[in-house]
């Protein structure tokens, strides 16, 4: 007999949800060694243009507890090299979330421009990272006490008969730039172990940072035949839970988790429908507020840019950039984008 579609939705029970979580719901893929010349052994921080830095600060550690590590200001060849962006000086802070963190970068000068103020999560710039919370009800009242801005209607529960995904929550919201972030709430037996430790704060750190993408099997390429990050799962998301989440009516998705040994998981977001969502802008830049980067650690630069080139992929800067250990405590490095746009730094510590 076939069933309403309403139900035949529901018993399409995916594995992953809530715009992507990693393999296994949360759990961490077992991943055998990155050996390759210039493979990807961790991802991680994540990096993104802020307008204002003190007001970006504020929104991190005041609302969402993040701990500033560092806070510094450069200027002079290498970064304009790395960054592609000529006369650059920046003030880049480091915050740390649990093991997990990011960095948020201001470009004194030259300044960008804003986020597209009609941004949609089907939109190929799309990026957000996604925290795990301890209680989705308190960590959702923390947001609306502090006015912060909604992207989903409210958040999101998975039914309790979904055996794999029961009772996952998830929320989108936006930071003062208007940056996607979302927050995850794991039932007990569901996610990595280390979500559930007791005696845990209310947000406790970054399970992944999911990207729009056109084409699941060109990214797939890039990241893991180029980059050698494993494929950790994968699965296809819709429904009305999926469409409030993500705020696009009628959202059906194809998400693919990836993993490297160490760090948080990158996700790729392909809308199967609508497919409506506008390319990544050409003419972007580092300092522009629509730039983020995902920074991915190698032991081997050099080789890894060999292969890039290779491939043809696309530089931001002008090269292998070296000793940066100054700037960024980092040997070498260098931005590319992959098959859609989105930035990439390969880095060797």
């Amino acid at each position: 007999m076939l069933l309403p579609k309403a139900i035949r939705v529901f018993l399409l029970a995916f594995a992953l949800f809530a715009g992507g979580l990693p393999a296994a719901l949360g759990q961490r893929a077992t991943l055998g060694s990155a050996s390759a010349p210039g493979a990807i052994r961790s991802i991680g921080p994540i990096r993104m243009t802020v307008d204002d830095m003190d007001r970006s600060l504020d929104f991190y550690t005041r609302i969402l507890t993040f701990q500033k590590i560092s806070d510094s200001e450069f200027a002079g060849e290498r970064v304009e090299h790395l960054f592609g962006v000529f006369g650059a000086r920046v003030r880049i802070v480091r915050l740390k979330l649990g093991q997990e963190s990011i960095e948020l970068v201001q470009f004194i000068a030259p300044r960008g421009r804003a986020i597209p103020f009609d941004s949609r999560s089907n939109d190929l710039w799309f990026q957000h990272i996604a925290i795990i919370v301890s209680d989705m009800d308190s960590a959702y009242q923390v947001l609306r006490k502090n006015k912060v801005e909604s992207a989903s209607s409210e958040p999101q529960r998975l039914p309790d008969w979904n055996k794999n995904a029961g009772g996952i929550k998830a929320f989108y919201f936006k930071d003062p730039d208007e940056h996607p972030v979302e927050i995850l709430w794991f039932p007990a037996g569901k996610g990595d172990p280390k979500w559930h430790q007791p005696g845990q704060r209310l947000f406790l750190g970054i399970d992944h940072t999911a990207i729009a993408v056109s084409d699941t099997e060109a990214s797939i390429r890039f990241y893991r035949d180029l980059l050698g990050l494993q494929v950790a799962g994968e699965s296809e998301n819709y429904g009305t839970e999926q469409e409030h989440l993500n705020n696009v009516f009628g959202a059906h998705l194809r998400i693919t988790a990836l993993r490297a040994a160490d760090g948080p998981g990158i996700e790729l977001l392909e809308y199967l429908s609508p497919r409506d969502g506008r390319s990544f802008p050409s003419d972007e830049h580092a300092n522009d507020l629509v730039h983020r980067e995902t920074v991915l650690l190698t032991e081997d630069a050099d080789a890894s840019a060999s292969k890039l080139t290779a491939a043809k992929i696309k530089f931001v800067s002008s090269g292998v950039v070296e000793s940066l250990n100054e700037e960024f405590h980092l040997r070498k490095a260098f931005l590319v984008r992959d098959p859609d746009g989105h930035p990439i730094e390969i880095a060797m510590p």
